[in-house]
């Protein structure tokens, strides 16, 4: 008998914190092909972020990166781009030590919902003059420095 996708989820989480190392991440500042940035809200918090998700068991950054997009932006990847930094600092985010990549993509406008609406509420493409301030789990010193062109690693 296969576990609800849900079950396995929360399982999958409370693994991470029982084994206390750190969550690879991968985060994308993609770009549409008007130059809008895709940014999702996100439930937990409310709080708008950078598309993206933990790395899984046997897939590289590339296909961890295309498939965050597709399931919680609804947006297929036309190119992803260049590296634009590595953020450890382990007080970013609350429910585990992440390190996060983050990198540049091009993907067509979203027209898909996201697949995991107890994550995601609402995607929405933002304009570099109207993007909303205050990101989750401290990605607004991420979009700053890669909209910047300024490389971090920490």
């Amino acid at each position: 008998m296969a576990l609800p996708a849900g079950l396995f989820l929360i399982m999958k989480e409370v693994a991470r914190h029982l084994l206390r190392r750190p969550v690879v991440g991968i985060v994308a500042v993609a770009r549409t092909p008007s130059g809008q940035i895709v940014l999702i809200r996100r439930t937990d918090t409310g709080q708008w972020a950078l598309p993206g998700g933990t790395l899984e068991w046997n897939e590289t950054l590339r296909d961890a990166c295309r498939r965050e997009l597709r399931e919680e932006a609804g947006a297929e990847v036309v190119e992803l781009g260049g590296l634009l930094g590595v953020y450890s600092e382990p007080w970013r985010d609350r429910r585990f030590h992440a390190v996060t990549v983050v990198v540049s993509a091009r993907v067509r406008e979203p027209t898909e919902q996201p697949m995991n609406p107890a994550e995601i509420a609402e995607v929405r493409c933002f304009s570099e003059n109207e993007l909303p301030q205050g990101l989750a789990h401290g990605m607004d010193e991420m979009l700053r420095n890669a909209l910047g062109d300024k490389t971090l690693w920490e």
